[in-house]
C-alpha cells in the first residue's frame, strides 16, 4: 500500500500543568474532585477550595493556551464567592468543545497527610469522569504525603498537581 499524507494521524497534542494549594480550616466542608469527603476540616478559598478541580482547570487552560483559573474566575469578584468548583469546570469544558479539543489523559497527585486518598480514589475518579465527560480509564489519581514536613505535613493544607494531555 502507498501511504498518503491524509493516512497519517496529524492531531496536535498539547500538555498542561496545574497546581493548587489551600489551607485547611475546621468546620468547613471538604470537596475533592467534586466529591464531598467526610473530614473534620475543609479548604479555605474564595470558592469551595477544591484543589483537584482547580488544578485540572489550570492544566486544561494551560494546554489550550487560554491563561489560567484566576483570569476566568478572579477572586475579587463577588459572583464567584463560595462557587462550587464543578461550576467553574463547566465553561472550561465548553471552551474545549468549541475548539475541538479532547482529553487524552489526566494524571493527578493529591498531596496531603489526611484524608488518605486510597479510601476515596475510585469515587473521586468516577466524579471527575462524569464532570470531564471522559472514560474513567483516562484519569489517574495518586496520593502523596510530605513525610510530616511543612504546612501539608502538619495537616494544615492540601495541595494538588495535575498534568494533562489533550488533542485537537
Amino acid at each position: 500500500k502507498i501511504t498518503y499524507k491524509e493516512d497519517i494521524n496529524t492531531n496536535k497534542i498539547f500538555f498542561g500543568i496545574g497546581f493548587d494549594i489551600h489551607r485547611l480550616i475546621k468546620g468547613k466542608k471538604l470537596y475533592l474532585g467534586g466529591l464531598k469527603i467526610p473530614f473534620h476540616s475543609g479548604l479555605k478559598g474564595h470558592s469551595d477550595g477544591d484543589v483537584i478541580i482547580h488544578s485540572i482547570i489550570d492544566a486544561l487552560l494551560g494546554a489550550m493556551r487560554k491563561k489560567d483559573i484566576g483570569t476566568l474566575f478572579p477572586d475579587n469578584k463577588k459572583k464567584f464567592k463560595n462557587i462550587r468548583s464543578p461550576k467553574m469546570l463547566e465553561p472550561v469544558i465548553q471552551i474545549m468543545d468549541k475548539n475541538e479539543f479532547y482529553i487524552n489523559n489526566v494524571d493527578i497527585n493529591l498531596i496531603c497527610e489526611q484524608p488518605k486518598v486510597s479510601k476515596f480514589r475510585d469515587k473521586i475518579i468516577k466524579s471527575l469522569s462524569k464532570l470531564l465527560n471522559v472514560d474513567s480509564s483516562l484519569i489517574n489519581l495518586k496520593g502523596k504525603t510530605v513525610e510530616k514536613l511543612g504546612l501539608i505535613g502538619k495537616e494544615k493544607a492540601i495541595a494538588c498537581e495535575v498534568i494533562c494531555s489533550i488533542s485537537q
